[in-house]
């Protein structure tokens, strides 16, 4: 509601303010997980290095954007393609071994929460989960073009 409602947001966590601005800024640029989550979107940080965000605890991320240090790395799940087998010859220049750690129902849509070398949580639809047998435990690889993701300065 406050995401539709407000002119100016204030996010605090554990009694300290995180994040002040408009609601599209907030969402647009989130910096923590907490508000990331808030949004639907997933979030990394790490150090840019051209079009090359590599994290902090796990692997780079190419993006768009080119920029020089600290920064933030954002995209919807909606954006993460999966895949039984390792793509070749795919467009994305993101490409992660994960594991279906667990899965949801959102609306139409199942969300699939991953865990591997880039723990993050991908949306498709059920007949695409279907066709994908996906089920806890299951091998996959993540998929994210460069043009779906949004880098910003930390």
């Amino acid at each position: 509601d406050a995401m539709v409602l407000a002119d100016h947001l204030v996010v605090v966590e554990d009694g300290h303010v995180v994040q002040e601005g408009t609601p599209s800024h907030i969402a647009r640029r989130p910096r923590t997980d907490y508000i990331a989550h808030l949004v639907g979107l997933n979030l990394y940080r790490g150090r840019a290095e051209g079009h090359t965000v590599r994290l902090d605890d796990g692997p780079a991320i190419t993006t768009t954007e080119e920029l020089t240090g600290p920064a933030f790395v954002a995209f919807p799940p909606s954006a993460v393609t999966l895949h039984r087998e390792r793509p070749t010859g795919s467009s994305a220049r993101n490409v992660w071994r994960c594991e279906v750690a667990g899965l949801e129902t959102h609306g139409d849509q199942i969300r699939a929460d991953l865990a591997g070398e880039l723990p993050l949580a991908a949306d498709l639809t059920t007949l695409a989960a279907a066709e994908l047998d996906l089920r806890p435990g299951a091998t996959v690889w993540a998929t994210v073009k460069a043009t779906q993701t949004h880098a910003y300065r930390d």
